[in-house]
């Protein structure tokens, strides 16, 4: 069966959570460059060991980073580029939660999620946009692209936070990681970017878990249509379908994945 997926590939915050899950399925769907980036050098050496055991043909660059910081973002994008000199996937997911509703958010709370959640985004894309902008579109016809990027938001970039889990800050950057998706995929849409994001719902991941410990989102989880959690594999597939040919005529686009919490 071929392959899903080609090129070199590079995720944020794959050190763990939703990131490290896109590295296993990028490498069980074809990928063999992969740039994998983390603000915790710990975590990355993990994620490398666990893929060399099982894909030993895959060559894998790690790359500690903060990516709410520019020197950081742009030069992780440049030794990416030094080793595998192009880059055709990019998945934007390292981010940070921001539990609070606006009367007790504290101004240093707001703007460090930003930073991360929007400004760190908004970092890595520009990177990624201007390297995809020098070279040339790895498959020829309508369904190539010079590359792609998918961006992590969150379903709480498409409806507000619920008044029992508030997240003022984290649910207003999501938002703005939506609207920065939507306005490059227009952009860049001519030049053979593709810009979409995926949208998860509530999600099993080690950061909600660790957060909602108690049953705090108890009554949440119970407002999902299909009664549970996501999976973060699940979450893995929607981003290698957004990476691949088999969404060529998408972008801008938010991939909903929440077990129908938006529909209500």
């Amino acid at each position: 069966m071929a392959s899903l997926l080609r090129g070199t590939a590079f995720i944020t915050g794959a050190g763990s959570g939703i990131g490290q899950s896109t590295a296993y399925a990028f490498a069980a769907h074809g990928i063999r460059k992969l740039a994998i980036a983390d603000i915790n050098p710990t975590n990355l050496a993990t994620t490398k060991a666990q893929l060399n055991q099982k894909y030993p043909d895959l060559e894998i660059l790690t790359l500690e980073t903060d990516t709410s910081n520019e020197k950081s973002v742009d030069s992780a994008i440049a030794t990416t580029i030094s080793k595998f000199s192009r880059l055709d996937i990019a998945v934007n997911n390292a981010g940070i939660g921001g539990e609070a509703a606006t009367a007790t958010l504290s101004l240093e709370s707001w703007r460090k999620t930003m930073s991360v959640n929007l400004d760190g985004v908004w970092l890595c894309q520009r990177a990624q946009i201007r390297q995809m902008l020098t070279q040339n579109q790895i498959d020829p016809g309508p369904r190539g692209s010079r590359g792609v990027i998918v961006n992590v938001a969150s379903m709480l970039g498409l409806v507000a936070s619920s008044p029992l889990t508030p997240a003022v800050a984290y649910t207003a950057s999501k938002h703005g990681v939506m609207g920065l998706t939507k306005t490059d995929a227009v952009m860049y849409a001519q030049q053979g970017i593709r810009v979409n994001a995926i949208c998860p719902g509530y999600v099993g991941t080690p950061l909600l878990k660790a957060a909602t410990a108690g049953g705090v989102m108890d009554a949440e989880i119970e407002k999902v249509p299909q009664k549970r959690l996501g999976e973060m594999e699940e979450i893995a597939d929607g981003i290698v379908f957004l990476a691949s040919p088999m969404s060529s005529f998408m972008t801008g686009q938010g991939l909903v994945i929440d077990g129908g919490y938006t529909c209500q």
